[in-house]
């Protein structure tokens, strides 16, 4: 039984009425008083000069210890990169082109249906060529040619691995720590425990940029950024990618900012009355909602209007910089986010999903984001912004070593593989040049430092000032993580 719910359940008309005609009296005193500064004003009048002032606070006793990292920007592939093809360079699969995997390095580990029924296994060696980038000589496909003039502000994990096989349940993994849906997502563990500098601006905001394969994509789920059991308030707020970047935000002809705020310190008194006889949390998140949603009337356009940034920012990005929804636009966009304040920008590209035509696909999804992602680590590190924000790119597995379908020399597809995946960080307290774990010659296996998706997530929040232990919710009798009940360890080599 739902209280709340019983309340309005048990409503007579007569209550009805009169509370009714008390709101009505309500939307009058607002009208009044809005004039000499209401509720809206006093928020309006706070700054941000102290926690206590935050519009998005962070919770007592946080952050544990001194941050390396204020913010985190976190670049998903979503769909599954392939690492052979990337970032996980084999030369002597060459030697095994053609020929059936060897019983010995599958060791009978679960595949996907899609694959089960095969009748062979074959070895697809990766046919982009790679060569050594930076001081450190990390390898790198010529996919990547712009991210790999950065290796050395950048670590490579090479051994991530997730206990998923199948989309859905491997990004709800990857960003919520669990595959059971309902979980809270890392940026809104972030929003909840750090909360943000900016006072116009969400503390967690994700961004869904196109993508240029023709392949389908698999579907984005809301639980990527969803707060779970965390109030409400700490959902990402997702900006669209064409159009208008939130919906209904600009006021309709004839209403006025004034009016706005007129309506709003109305309902807020209205809201706050309901809030005092019922004490529902989500009552607050609503009066918070609608005050952000006021401020940001102001905040967006501003955000998203590029003429203060010089050309050759811009020509850093590339030449879909200026094209509204693409990777490089979402890029910029994410890093005049965390310039703003913002604490958790999450970006989201779809179409890595190569099961076939590897050939096609994978290079034209490379295309989309490296230049952008080289960009975004330099505009960074030249503003003085790198030290602070930490920035992630990886996706939710691997591709399989062996051929799905038709194998030749010049195309082949991957199936998934969870066994092991590169992720690799830089900024925000990461030390850069190094490459962490080593997978077998058939980047099947973990044969050096295995790094789990919640080993990773707590590496994440330590460079965030966070002791991923101490940071919990109850929640169905349990004290819920970000990193689950199982124990895990940050990457300790990776920290600074």
């Amino acid at each position: 039984m739902d209280p709340r719910l019983e309340h309005d359940l048990l409503l007579s008309r007569r209550q009805f009425f009169g509370h009714g005609g008390l709101r009505l009296g309500a939307l009058g005193l607002a009208a009044v008083t809005a004039q000499q500064g209401g509720l809206g004003s006093q928020l309006r009048a706070e700054t941000a000069d102290s926690p206590a002032d935050r519009v998005h606070p962070p919770q007592p006793g946080l952050p544990h210890f001194q941050p390396r990292a204020q913010s985190i920007i976190y670049l998903h592939m979503n769909g599954g990169p392939s690492q052979i093809d990337t970032w996980d360079y084999k030369p002597k699969l060459d030697d095994y082109f053609d020929k059936d995997l060897p019983d010995s390095v599958r060791q009978g580990q679960r595949i996907t249906t899609m694959t089960s029924g095969q009748k062979r296994f074959p070895v697809a060696p990766s046919k982009f060529k790679f060569t050594q980038h930076g001081e450190c000589g990390r390898w790198v496909s010529e996919l990547l040619p712009h991210t790999a003039g950065c290796v050395d502000d950048l670590s490579l994990i090479k051994s991530v691995h997730t206990n998923a096989i199948n989309h859905d349940p491997a990004c709800t993994f990857v960003m919520t720590g669990s595959e059971v849906p309902g979980k809270a997502s890392l940026g809104s563990w972030l929003a909840y425990g750090l909360g943000s500098e900016s006072n116009d601006l969400p503390a967690f905001v994700v961004l869904t940029p196109s993508w240029s394969s023709k392949a389908a994509a698999q579907a984005l789920f809301t639980r990527m950024w969803s707060s779970g059991f965390l109030p409400t308030q700490y959902n990402g707020v997702a900006l669209r990618s064409s159009g208008d970047p939130v919906l209904y935000l600009p006021n309709p002809p004839g209403v006025t900012r004034q009016d706005r705020r007129t309506m709003l310190d109305a309902l807020a008194r209205l809201n706050q009355h309901r809030l005092d006889q019922l004490g529902d949390p989500e009552i607050r998140t609503r009066i918070a909602q609608y005050e952000m949603a006021f401020r940001m009337q102001r905040s967006v356009p501003e955000l998203t209007n590029w003429s203060d940034e010089t050309e050759q920012t811009l020509a850093m990005y590339g030449p879909e910089v200026n094209k509204p929804g693409t990777f490089a636009a979402s890029a910029l966009l994410a890093r005049r986010l965390v310039e703003r304040g913002v604490r958790v920008v999450q970006l989201l590209h779809r179409g890595w999903d190569q099961h076939g035509n590897i050939a096609g696909d994978l290079p034209a999804q490379c295309r989309d984001v490296d230049q952008a992602c080289g960009a975004l680590i330099r505009d960074l590190k030249q503003r003085g912004l790198l030290d602070s924000t930490l920035v992630v790119w990886g996706g939710e597995f691997g591709r399989t070593v062996y051929c799905q379908g038709g194998l030749t020399r010049k195309n082949y597809g991957r199936d998934h593989h969870p066994r092991c995946f590169p992720i690799w960080l830089a900024g925000g307290g990461i030390r850069p040049g190094l490459s962490v774990g080593e997978t077998d010659d058939f980047s099947y296996n973990v044969v050096d430092r295995p790094v789990h998706i919640n080993d990773l997530n707590a590496t994440l929040l330590r460079c965030l000032g966070i002791d991923h232990d101490r940071l919990t919710f109850q929640f169905q009798g349990l004290d819920q993580k970000l990193t689950g009940v199982e124990p895990s360890h940050p990457v300790e080599e990776l920290l600074g």
